[in-house]
């Protein structure tokens, strides 16, 4: 059932794994199936060593209901399932604790694009969200905070296709794409552009972001209607 959703999925749990971006099981993995209504995700806590595509659980994209006997989804389904639901040119998403990252989310402060490596994957700063709310916390909380990226997306008119990551203050960070192959990539490149950010404020505390008009070449150079990086 779903094979290739489950498989994909499963690649790339094991990629960002691979790529250095989780520790124990902090980390998750989702795809949807958007023509079908289904979303598959790594299951809750089971290390990534012992996943395999049968483990993937497939939810109900509108009642986020299992739709088989399963194992129980990640705790951050929800979230997953509020982007999707929110981000509708979204294929899949990657939740990660990788380390310089996470430690801009909690600072709350967004990641600033201070140079061309950042510029050619995210088209501006990395948002951080606002805090949730005493009775956010206590209510669906996982739901709440995918409502929050979204509320943090509106309220700036961002474009997630165009600025496909957030930092979830005091958590850590979800980026995302058109497919859960482009998530995987956007979350190691943000992982990276952190680590940048952090030793480019080590070494001059009063760097300021990149020109707009070099931000917007590199960006569009890869991601606009004319792009011509890559291959044809």
């Amino acid at each position: 059932m779903y094979e290739d959703l489950r498989a994909r999925v499963l690649a790339a749990n094991r990629s960002i794994v691979d790529a250095g971006l989780v520790t124990l099981t902090f980390g998750n993995a989702s795809a949807v199936d958007r023509a079908a209504g289904v979303m598959a995700i790594k299951p809750s806590g089971v290390p990534y060593d012992s996943l395999d595509a049968d483990s993937i659980v497939l939810l109900d994209l509108a009642s986020g209901a299992a739709l088989a006997a399963s194992l129980r989804p990640s705790s951050d389904a929800p979230t997953h399932l509020a982007l999707y639901r929110s981000f509708t040119g979204v294929g899949g998403i990657v939740h990660t604790h990788s380390p310089f990252a996470t430690a801009w989310a909690q600072a709350g402060r967004d990641l600033p694009c201070f140079g061309t490596t950042h510029a050619d994957h995210f088209g501006g700063a990395i948002p951080v969200t606002r805090p949730l709310t005493s009775d956010e916390i206590r209510g669906a909380y996982e739901e709440r905070t995918g409502d929050v990226i979204v509320e943090t997306f509106r309220e700036r008119n961002l474009d997630p296709l165009a600025s496909p990551a957030t930092l979830v203050i005091s958590h850590g960070p979800f980026a995302w794409g058109a497919a859960v192959e482009d998530a995987v990539e956007n979350a190691i490149a943000l992982e990276a552009v952190a680590a940048l950010a952090e030793r480019t404020l080590a070494l001059r505390s009063d760097c300021v972001a990149i020109d707009s008009a070099l931000h917007e070449r590199h960006f569009a150079r890869k991601h606009g209607a004319g792009r011509y990086y890559g291959q044809p």
